[in-house]
């Protein structure tokens, strides 16, 4: 009996005498046929197909609705991040009888201190370098003309001037006048957001694991237990990302400073402080820190100081890539460093500059969550390896 046999009715007449099947048989056999269509390999294929498509749509969702609430998800992400890594510092002074509150009054004016000792220092550094770099800066635009004019290019003082009015009548468009108003309503945000972030701070500081066992009452039995280990693996990996990325940024830092010091590159320190912020965006912030000051020291040293200053930067970054960064970073970020590119791109697309900071160490915690899904040593079973890798 076929399938259209069991589905459409049979016709009278001498066409068909067979006897009628009974109406049990004739659903399990609809049943299989329609089994059938959905097990074979091209069902197989558009059921993970649909899988997939109905993952991606709520990814979309979810991010679409990350990057609307921006002012509130960003502030609360870094919160989580900075309060990760000051667990440890919390844990043991709670440990030596300090009450949580003062605990976390104390480390929260630490981090305000040495945040405003960054900014003070990068400020006056600047006040009192600035005419020298403004001087080196137009000697060193005049030198580019010069070299445009008399170099393999010939370009014309006419075409250089057409550039700078060109310059000038945007600055003085109303698309420059929109993009300095767009400018105060990102500061408005920008402050909005660091009253959020300091709030939020403190209070993860000072309840945090209140609020994840608050989280965790939904669950119970093996739910609860997994509970427990996502929340400690997610501070323990962004604390751990936090620490080691701020260790080997102050490396990089430092190298490269003694080496501008040394040289005696304006704006030295400034550089240096850059150079630290930059590193806490893998493989490619502190090397484009390391442009930044070799561009400087171009400008208001000359060729070889600047030839010196990238020689530096690539001898800190190597040092730092192949043997600091390794012990520091292991536990905290095993992640391949395609997955670390990709990550860090979407990041930014996605958040600019913010986005690649933070899109690492989420990366990294949203590995770490899968490597604990079903315990401590036995990941998820996606996650699990099916075979040994091949040796090299």
């Amino acid at each position: 009996m076929g399938l259209f046999d069991a589905i459409l009715p049979r016709r009278s007449g001498a066409e068909d005498t067979r006897p009628p099947e009974p109406l049990d048989k004739q659903r399990a056999l609809t049943w299989s046929a329609q089994r059938t269509i959905w097990s074979d390999a091209f069902g197989r294929l558009a059921t993970r197909s649909l899988q997939i498509i109905l993952v991606v749509i709520v990814a979309a969702g979810l991010v679409f609705a990350m990057t609307q609430l921006s002012l509130v998800v960003i502030p609360v992400i870094l919160a989580l991040i900075i309060a990760s890594a000051m667990y440890p510092l919390l844990d043991l002074m709670r440990r030596h009888g300090v009450p949580s509150i003062l605990a976390t009054w104390i480390a929260l004016v630490a981090i305000v201190v040495v945040l405003g000792l960054v900014v003070w220092l990068i400020v006056n550094a600047i006040q009192n370098q600035v005419g020298e770099l403004v001087d080196s800066a137009t000697q060193g635009i005049a030198q580019l003309q010069d070299f445009a004019k008399n170099g393999p290019f010939h370009i014309s003082d006419k075409q250089i001037q057409t550039a700078l009015d060109s310059l000038v009548d945007f600055v003085q468009s109303s698309t420059f006048t929109s993009g300095a108003f767009a400018g105060v309503s990102a500061a408005t945000s920008f402050v909005t957001g660091l009253a959020l972030f300091v709030v939020v701070l403190f209070f993860f500081m000072k309840d945090g694991p209140k609020i994840w066992a608050f989280l965790e009452r939904p669950f119970t039995g093996e739910q609860f237990e997994r509970a427990q280990r996502v929340g400690q693996k997610t501070v323990s990996t962004f604390g751990g990302y936090v620490r080691g990325t701020a260790t080997v940024a102050l490396v990089d830092a430092i190298g490269i400073g003694i080496g501008l010091f040394a040289l005696q590159i304006p704006l030295a320190l400034p550089l240096s402080v850059i150079v630290f912020l930059s590193a806490f965006i893998p493989l490619v912030g502190a090397t484009v820190a390391g442009v930044l000051a070799a561009l400087v020291a171009l400008v208001a040293a000359g060729f070889w100081p600047a030839v010196i200053v990238v020689i530096i930067v690539v001898a800190v970054n190597q040092l730092e890539g192949n043997f600091l960064q390794p012990v520091v970073m292991a536990r905290s970020l095993s992640l391949h460093p395609l997955v670390v590119l990709i990550a860090l791109t979407a990041g930014t697309i996605i958040g600019g500059i913010v986005g690649a900071v933070l899109a690492v160490p989420i990366a990294a915690v949203a590995w770490g969550i899968i490597t604990v899904w079903n315990g401590d040593e036995n990941p998820a079973e996606f996650a699990r390896q099916k075979r040994a890798e091949p040796k090299m």
